[in-house]
């Protein structure tokens, strides 16, 4: 007899599948069963010990009531000796081995240290997991009896296996555990196809182009380079106020926080425009390429006031990294501060600005306001606001130096093929 699987079941740990087997089988068979002492071998040791159990849960436990109609035993068998069953109960896929292949996997297999290090060991002791067979190690593993993959036979067998249609990591993966092991699978699979030029080329990135990188020069002079970029949306003000328009000075680090309505290239030049009462107009501006930015009347403006206005690449956030980093710090303090009403985060931003721009900067060693200004800003203490800054800088910190650490251990565990 034989049953497909619907779709709850196929959800089912391998365990409850044997389970489920034997029980439709009591059920098909159960006029000839009934009465009758019989014994059930299977090759699944946590059948036996699933039943032992004391707490089973609503589904296996009414698995077992249901056994408790018959007289059998259970006899445990290893997989090898389970051969009869398992080729019945295989799904007919096609053979990826060929004689050359198989040829150069026995010869790869007998340069292994390792493998043939466990062979000798087979030899001596048998195992329910390994066995050899014409000179080729084999893991026998979920009925399957698959050919253990040497290290230097890895890249190429999967590059063979993977150029056969150039599918996905997961689709290669089903395909490779038909008939081979592999540890770390995924992971090797993943290293062999990012380097894929025919996939590389068929998955070009589709939408808005990228733009040129092109390295930026370091003025040393203040109020030269703004940053400029919009955040939010935040919770919604009494005066709708949603988002925050932050331009930075990269040298001095000094920095403007204006509260707006929206992100528009009216709301920027508004602000632009009250700047540039006290301050003049920057060289240049730099920007990403928001459509306040890209928009005619932005670049006009820029053109009208000869401001050079330099848009960073897409995708490449960093190159605005100055008003970036401050955006990192400033979401997270405005929520600390407007815990009791998220819409009053406003009321903050004059303040945290004076914070920001009276402490001393990691890059500079000195506060923004001395850089700008040439003296220290005479200030109220506002320890609550200056307390949550410095802990967020903190955090941001060691964020960072965990994400890097991190990453070199991914680097070191996974070396590139």
């Amino acid at each position: 007899m034989s049953k497909k699987t619907n779709t709850a079941e196929e959800k089912y740990d391998s365990y409850e599948l044997e389970v489920l087997a034997i029980i439709n089988a009591l059920k098909k068979f159960r006029v000839y069963l009934l009465g009758q002492h019989f014994k059930i071998a299977t090759d699944c040791s946590a059948f036996q010990k699933t039943m032992q159990k004391k707490e089973l849960i609503t589904r296996i436990a009414r698995w077992a009531l249901h056994l408790e109609e018959f007289d059998y035993e259970i006899e445990h068998r290893a997989g090898r000796r389970m051969k009869h069953v398992d080729a019945l109960s295989r799904y007919p896929v096609m053979m990826v081995c060929n004689d050359t292949l198989t040829s150069k996997l026995k010869k790869a297999q007998e340069e292994d240290d390792n493998i043939q290090t466990f062979k000798s060991l087979l030899e001596k002791q048998e195992s329910e997991e390994f066995f050899e067979r014409n000179g080729i190690l084999y893991k026998y593993l979920n009925g399957r009896e698959l050919i253990v993959t040497p290290k230097a036979m890895q890249a190429e067998l999967i590059k063979l296996i993977h150029e056969n249609g150039h599918f996905s990591v997961g689709k290669t993966e089903e395909i490779v555990k038909q008939e081979f092991f592999i540890p770390n699978l995924s992971n090797v699979i993943e290293k062999v196809i990012v380097n894929c030029v025919p996939c590389i080329l068929a998955n070009k990135k589709t939408g808005k182009k990228e733009g040129f990188l092109n390295p930026i020069s370091k003025e040393s002079i203040p109020l030269s380079t703004y940053h400029v970029d919009f955040i939010g949306p935040l919770p919604s003000t009494n005066k709708s106020y949603q988002h925050i328009f932050t331009v930075v000075d990269a040298f001095t680090k000094f920095t403007w926080l204006y509260p707006v309505k929206t992100v528009s290239a009216e709301s920027s030049l508004e602000k632009l425009k009250q700047q540039q009462k006290t301050f003049g107009n920057p060289i240049r501006i730099i920007s990403d390429r928001g459509s306040a930015f890209t928009s005619k009347l932005f670049n006009d403006y820029c053109d009208g006031e000869n401001i050079q206005h330099l848009q960073i690449a897409t995708g490449v956030p960093r190159g605005n990294g100055q008003v970036e980093r401050i955006h990192r710090t400033l979401i997270p303090v405005l929520t600390k501060l407007s815990l009791d009403d998220s819409t009053k985060w406003y009321k903050y931003v004059d303040r945290l600005q004076r914070i920001l721009n009276s402490t001393i900067s990691r890059s500079t060693k000195w506060t923004p306001f001395e850089l700008l200004v040439g003296i220290k800003m005479r200030n109220k203490e506002d320890i609550l606001i200056k307390d949550l800054l410095l802990e967020e800088m903190a955090k941001q910190l060691l964020e960072q130096r965990e994400f890097l650490r991190n990453d070199a251990k991914k680097e070191h565990r996974n070396p590139a093929v």
